[in-house]
């Protein structure tokens, strides 16, 4: 793992979004083509505004994200189509997308498009309860699917309320389609950009114990290829 604490959110996104463009543009130079997983939400933000201004030939990556809510419409403010669309998908010009769309019914071909060739770099979030994509702790490690419908629990639907996306927690839809902790595993490059205050106690805890599905994000110290970007507040409860 590498480890990179930056000062502020800006920087953080700057430097997740620079890594993951040489990554891109190394595996277009090798393969003629890359492909990239994107993570949504507010700890997002500053990470995507940095990385479409970045210089990639973006006709020749294609992308995919993470998850989304069951059966939610495109339409509202949460749907993570629709953040994709509005924060990259109109201003990159991409070889192709293919977006987690709600539909439980649709898991099939979309495993069939990601799983056709490996995934070069994957930008994956850490929840404020150690989530990655969607899988809540205690998260499946044993699943060789590469997308489930999960149950979203307490701690997962406080965090959407708290950073706006729903009212309150009954607003919040029960499941979620969401990219399996095995399948995230198998990119070739893992970058988590987390910044802010309320990501400190998820990332000490994961920096502190070992692997264990009650805290997700553990996972991802196991992989070969993993930089956690984080910020000053975020790594605030980091020990020595």
């Amino acid at each position: 793992m590498n480890l990179h604490i930056e000062k502020t959110p800006v920087l953080l996104g700057q430097k997740a979004a620079q890594l993951t463009a040489s990554l891109l543009r190394e595996a277009i130079l090798e393969h003629g083509s890359a492909r990239l997983i994107l993570s949504t939400g507010s700890s997002q933000f500053e990470t995507l505004e940095a990385l479409v201004k970045e210089d990639v030939d973006w006709s020749k990556v294609t992308m995919f994200h993470l998850d989304e809510y069951v059966n939610l419409p495109e339409s509202h403010p949460a749907s993570f189509r629709k953040y994709l669309k509005e924060r990259f998908l109109s201003k990159v010009t991409l070889k192709d997308y293919y977006l987690v769309d709600g539909n439980p019914d649709s898991i099939p071909s979309l495993t069939a498009e990601l799983t056709k060739s490996p995934i070069d770099v994957g930008l994956i979030g850490i929840g404020e309860n150690a989530h990655i994509a969607f899988n809540d702790p205690p998260a499946d490690f044993d699943t060789r699917e590469s997308y489930i419908v999960v149950n979203l629990n307490e701690r997962c639907k406080q965090q959407q309320v708290g950073e706006g996306w729903f009212p309150t927690t009954e607003d919040v839809p029960a499941q979620a389609i969401s990219m399996t902790t095995w399948q995230i595993m198998q990119c070739r490059h893992i970058i988590s950009a987390v910044p802010h205050k309320v990501k400190a106690k998820a990332i000490a805890d994961t920096l502190s114990h070992d692997t264990t599905p009650e805290i997700p994000a553990t996972l991802l110290k196991t992989h070969q290829h993993f930089d956690l970007f984080l910020d000053e507040e975020s790594a605030s409860m980091i020990s020595h």
